[in-house]
Order: structure tokens, then C-alpha cells, then sequence
């Protein structure tokens, strides 16, 4: 059994499970149609299929967030591994390309594997909960000042995790943003923010009114 803990963390019955692994997941009125959905849906269906069905739990997900400032979620896990979350996942992966990491699994060598097969083991792994992240890759850039800049590269398959779990995530925390924010948010940007500044001072704000709405650019982190 999966329980709130105190007052405040009542969860409102929409994603925490009942039981855990025999009926595996939160299937709530929320979310069950849609998990049920994802579950079904094969590793080899059309990737606008899977876009559409994640992009759905991410609206569940952000109103459920909004509805309730106090909302605490605790079950997330089984979301994170369904087959749309995973192709969505691994569609924005190779969107982005990059390099391999340390196991040197590029994404032209998955794709020639099947990518089907290689959605299918992440899955089994996370489902058993016996995934393990592995090494980062360091690697460092040269900087315009002699110096280098140490990146670090993910596997291939540890970047489709990170991803699955950031399709998730993030609607719950979106939830809590204020439409002024920009720093780490999708469609959001540097330039955006600054533009949003050249328009204030155009509308006659100064620096000492802008301290007062400090707070406006953070966020309360109330999700554990």
C-alpha cells in the first residue's frame, strides 16, 4: 500500500495506486483510460500516435497539478515506462542526435537494430525496477579563453530514460510556474526574458519596482 503522509499529502485518489504490482500503476478515474492506452500500444506504432497519447497524460497531469496547490504525487513510476511514453521519449532523443556514450550505442546503430527491440528492454528493465543509470562520458570543450569546458555524455538509452521521465515530470511543475517565468522551461528562453524586460522598462517600470516581484521568477517546490 502506497499512503499520504499527514493532512496535507492526501492524495485526491487520481494516480496513487491501491495496490502496487498486482494491479500494477494508480489506475484512477484520472488516468486509466489513457494508461490503458499507452499499455496496449506496441513499441512499432506511429510516432504521432504516441505524441498525442503522452501529450493527453500531460494534460491530465498539469490540471490535476493545478487544481490543487497541496496535490502530492506518488506514483509516477509505471507512467514513465509505458510504450508511448517511450517512443516519445526516444523520438525526441533522436531528434536531438549527439554522440554515444560509453558504450559506444550510437542511434544510427539502434535504429539498425530495431528500435522496437530496443524500446522493448528499457521497458522490461524498468518494469522489474532494476535499472541502473551507467557512467557518464567526460569529454571537454575548448573555451574562447584557453580553458575547457567539461560535458558529459549520456548513453543513448540512459538520455530515452531521462527524457521518458522528463515527459512526466515536467507538467507537475509547470503547474506551478507563473507565466513570467522563463530559466529551464519548454519554449522558453534567455531572449524571451529579456524581451519581456525591454517591454517593461518601455512601460515605465524601474529596477526598484521590479524587486518587488522578486519572487515572480521562483518556485515553490512542493512536489516531492
Amino acid at each position: 500500500m502506497l499512503k499520504a503522509r499527514g493532512d496535507g499529502r492526501k492524495s485526491e485518489g487520481l494516480v496513487v495506486p491501491v495496490k502496487m504490482w498486482k494491479h500494477v500503476g494508480g489506475k484512477q478515474p484520472c488516468f486509466s483510460h489513457a494508461w490503458e492506452r499507452g499499455k496496449r500500444e506496441s513499441m512499432t506504432e506511429r510516432s504521432k500516435d504516441s505524441e498525442d497519447k503522452v501529450r493527453e497524460l500531460q494534460r491530465k497531469l498539469w490540471m490535476c497539478a493545478k487544481r490543487s496547490k497541496t496535490r502530492r504525487f506518488h506514483a509516477l513510476y509505471d507512467r514513465i515506462w509505458r510504450s508511448d511514453v517511450l517512443r516519445e521519449a526516444w523520438e525526441r532523443v533522436r531528434r536531438n542526435r549527439g554522440a554515444a556514450g560509453i558504450d559506444k550505442e550510437t542511434i544510427d546503430c539502434i535504429e539498425e537494430m530495431g528500435v522496437g527491440q530496443f524500446l522493448e528492454e528499457i521497458q522490461a528493465v524498468l518494469k522489474a525496477g532494476k535499472y541502473r543509470a551507467q557512467p557518464v562520458k567526460r569529454r571537454y570543450i575548448p573555451k574562447s579563453d584557453g580553458k575547457q569546458r567539461p560535458l558529459g555524455i549520456p548513453t543513448v538509452r540512459d538520455r530515452v530514460v531521462q527524457m521518458a521521465a522528463k515527459l512526466i515530470i515536467e507538467p507537475i511543475f509547470e503547474a506551478d510556474f507563473l507565466d513570467c517565468s522563463h530559466g529551464f522551461r519548454p519554449k522558453r528562453s534567455a531572449t524571451a526574458a529579456l524581451e519581456e524586460i525591454r517591454e517593461a522598462g518601455n512601460r515605465g517600470w524601474t529596477l526598484s519596482s521590479m524587486r518587488t516581484l522578486r519572487s515572480i521568477s521562483t518556485v515553490s517546490i512542493r512536489k516531492n
